[in-house]
C-alpha cells in the first residue's frame, strides 16, 4: 500500500510518527462514458469560459470568489501556512467511550502506520486504548480541510475513524414523521421477531452479490448471450394498519430462515419462555 500522508499523531507530550492508509477499497464495476452512436469513448474536457478554449491542467490554479467575479488564487502553500502545526499533526484532543459516539458522525476509516522511531510509542497507545475501552477523539487536517475523528485499536493496528462535524449533519426537522401509532402487543410481537433475527455480527457472512450477479450480466453480453432475469422486481407496498399484526406474526415463522439461507450466519435461538 502507498501512504497518503504523513505525520504525526500527539498523546499528550508525545509524538508518534505515523504513516496514513486507506482502509477501504472500493469493488464496484468501472464503466466509460461511450457515445451511443458508434461506442467511441467520451472524453471530458476543462473549458475555460471565456475563450471556449480546453486548459491544460497546469494551468489551472484554485481561486476563491471574494465578490462577484472577482478571485483571488490559493496555492498549495497557502493551505499549509493556514495552520503549519496542524498540517502534519493528528492532535488527540479527549477521548470518550466509544458507544457515546453516534454512527451518522463516522465517515471513513484510515489505517495509522508507525513511521521510523514511532514503534513503541505507538504500541504503547494502542495497548492503552484496548485496556481503558476507550477511544481517542482527534482533529487533523487532510486534503486542505479540518477534520475530527476517532483513534481506536483494530487488530494489531490502530484505525483512525474519519468523522463529519454536527454541522455537516442535516436536521431531521424538513421530514414527515409519524407519532407513535402502535398498540403495546404490536411492540411486543416485533420486539420478539428482532430477538428472532438477532445474531452475532459477522461481517464475512455479507458479501456484495449485486456485484457478482451484474457481473454474471456482462459476461452474457460478451457472449452475445441474452442475459438471463434472476427475479422479477415487485412492487414494494406499505401493509395497512390492520394487516400489520398479521404481517409480524408471519415475519415470526418465516423470516429467519430465510436470512439463515441468505447470509449463511448462524442465527441466535429465542427462548420461548
Amino acid at each position: 500500500m502507498r501512504p497518503m500522508w504523513s505525520g504525526s499523531l500527539s498523546f499528550g507530550l508525545i509524538n508518534i510518527p505515523v504513516r496514513l492508509y486507506s482502509a477501504t477499497e472500493d469493488h464496484a464495476l468501472s464503466f466509460d462514458m461511450l457515445h451511443k452512436k458508434d461506442l467511441s469513448p467520451i472524453r471530458f474536457a476543462r473549458i475555460c469560459k471565456e475563450d471556449e478554449k480546453e486548459v491544460p491542467y497546469k494551468d489551472i490554479v484554485k481561486g476563491y470568489e471574494y465578490s462577484k467575479g472577482e478571485y483571488v488564487v490559493v496555492s498549495e502553500e497557502d493551505f499549509k501556512n493556514a495552520d503549519a502545526h496542524r498540517a502534519n499533526a493528528i492532535e488527540i484532543l479527549a477521548f470518550a467511550k466509544e458507544e457515546e459516539i453516534d454512527t451518522i458522525f463516522f465517515e471513513k476509516p484510515y489505517f495509522l502506520e508507525p513511521a521510523k522511531g514511532g514503534d513503541k510509542a505507538y504500541a504503547l497507545l494502542r495497548e492503552a486504548l484496548e485496556v481503558s475501552g476507550k477511544v481517542g477523539v482527534v482533529k487533523f487536517v487532510f486534503r486542505n480541510r479540518e477534520h475530527i475523528g476517532v483513534v481506536k485499536p483494530y487488530q494489531n493496528a490502530i484505525v483512525l475513524n474519519q468523522m463529519r462535524f454536527v454541522s455537516e449533519v442535516r436536521s431531521i426537522d424538513g421530514l414527515k414523521l409519524p407519532e407513535a401509532e402502535s398498540s403495546k402487543k404490536e411492540v411486543e410481537v416485533a420486539v420478539k421477531l428482532i430477538g428472532q433475527l438477532t445474531e452475532k455480527f459477522n461481517p464475512k457472512a455479507y458479501k456484495d452479490t449485486y456485484v457478482e450477479q451484474l457481473k454474471k450480466v456482462i459476461d452474457q453480453k460478451i457472449k452475445g448471450t441474452t442475459p438471463s432475469k434472476k427475479g422479477k422486481t415487485a412492487a414494494v407496498k406499505s401493509p395497512k394498519v390492520h394487516d400489520i399484526m398479521s404481517l409480524l406474526k408471519a415475519s415470526l415463522e418465516e423470516e429467519k430462515p430465510r436470512r439463515k439461507k441468505e447470509t449463511g450466519a448462524k442465527v441466535k435461538k429465542v427462548s420461548k419462555n
